[in-house]
């Protein structure tokens, strides 16, 4: 059986394996997330994406990561008009100022979420299993700049929703596998 010839499976499958859109699908794309900072990591490559190539972003995503402290949450949710200022000027991310905003506030939300959860991940888990309209609902209730489209990849780049890889991918069994492994789905 061929791969959905819309899918992001079909799209890397003949790519050579060092190509980004390869490297990403094969070891990162659909695969749960080991904690927090990873699962916000992952929230602030999808909401800078929005109006942009997925290719940009993974091009910049090193760049994230030393702009946005390693991704740590709490780091992230102490920043100030200071780091605001310096992430606007880093050639090296996006630096629209609403999608800034959106990281700092959505670490603060997140670093609720562990008073109240225990974990950004264990929120996720105690919503079950939700139709994605429901999900765009939870998620615009607290966070910023989570429409559907981000809120749907985000869920799903990460292991919590069906629909990263067909279930022809060399990669369906294994990213199955481990998020049952640390998710329990």
């Amino acid at each position: 059986m061929a791969l959905n010839p819309k899918s992001y499976c079909a799209y890397v499958q003949d790519l050579p394996p060092d190509n980004l859109h390869r490297k990403y699908h094969d070891k990162q794309y659909g695969f749960p997330l080991e904690d927090d900072d990873a699962l916000f990591g992952r929230l602030i490559l999808e909401i800078n994406q929005a109006g942009l190539s997925w290719i940009t972003i993974l091009k910049k995503q090193e760049n994230f990561r030393k702009a946005y402290a390693n991704f740590k949450v709490k780091t992230v949710a102490g920043f100030g008009w200071e780091e605001e200022e310096r992430l606007r000027a880093d050639a090296g991310i996006i630096r629209n100022r609403l999608k800034i905003k959106a990281a700092i506030h959505n670490a603060q939300v997140i670093l609720q979420l562990q008073i109240e959860h225990g974990s950004f991940k264990n929120w996720i888990l105690q919503q079950g299993q939700l139709p994605l309209e429901e999900w765009v609902k939870r998620f615009r209730k607290i966070f910023k700049f989570t429409g559907p489209e981000i809120v749907n990849e985000f869920l799903m780049s990460s292991g919590f929703k069906e629909g990263a890889h067909d279930p022809e991918c060399s990669c369906y069994l294994l990213a199955k596998a481990e998020i049952k492994e640390h998710y329990g789905l």
